[in-house]
Order: C-alpha cells, then sequence, then structure tokens
C-alpha cells in the first residue's frame, strides 16, 4: 500500500483496490503495521480532543476571534485556548454551554445580556 498525502482541500477517498486491501486485514496485521510510538488514546483524551473540536467549532459559529469569543461568553480567554487545544479535561457544565453557543450563538448571548445575576 501506498503512503498518501493528505490535502486539505480534497480529502483523499481510497479507491476499490486499497479498500479491499484494507478490509481484508487482520488485527494483528494492523498492530504490526501500527506505528509504535504512535499509542491508542485514552478516553480521557478523547474526551478532550473531541471537546476541542467543538469549542473550535463554537467559536467558528460565533464567528470570533478567541478574544472577542470569551468577552462576549464570559469565558477566560486563557480557558479557551485550553479547551482548543486539548489541554484540559471540561466538566459537563462547560460541555452543555459550548453545545448550546454552537446551536445558537446569537440567543446564548442575548440570554447572557439579559440575565439580571451576570450584570
Amino acid at each position: 500500500m501506498a503512503i498518501v498525502k493528505y490535502e486539505r482541500t480534497a480529502p483523499y477517498t481510497l479507491n476499490p483496490a486499497d479498500r479491499d486491501t484494507l478490509l481484508s486485514l487482520t488485527d494483528e496485521q494492523i498492530e504490526a503495521a501500527a506505528d509504535p510510538d504512535d499509542k491508542p488514546l485514552t478516553g480521557a483524551e478523547l474526551f478532550r480532543l473531541k471537546v476541542a473540536r467543538l469549542a473550535k467549532e463554537a467559536r467558528a459559529r460565533a464567528g470570533l476571534s478567541q478574544t472577542k469569543f470569551a468577552d462576549a461568553y464570559r469565558i477566560k480567554v486563557a480557558r479557551i485556548r485550553d479547551l482548543e487545544q486539548g489541554r484540559v479535561e471540561p466538566d459537563s457544565v462547560v460541555v452543555a454551554y459550548l453545545s448550546l453557543i454552537k446551536d445558537d450563538p446569537e440567543r446564548a448571548r442575548l440570554i447572557l445580556r439579559d440575565s439580571p445575576v451576570l450584570t
């Protein structure tokens, strides 16, 4: 099998022959071909990566820089950076908040603006 260079503009798709070859590999063959320095992710590492993606998607959906996103949604900018880089394991409240922002960034801003507790 050939090594494939990933192009961001055109995702690689397997041709039928390569797909059949990959699907025919046994677990032992896959393990033998794996890079020994590239260990599988733990559950916590995978969770941090998923939250990193969520944080980036929420910020992209809001169309804001990290600093402006932090100001708009009352989150410390260092926390946003840590989340986006997968350096911290957030609690369920942070995940829920980012999900709400991603779903409707403007509504989340309006709720924060109108909250008497937070003003």
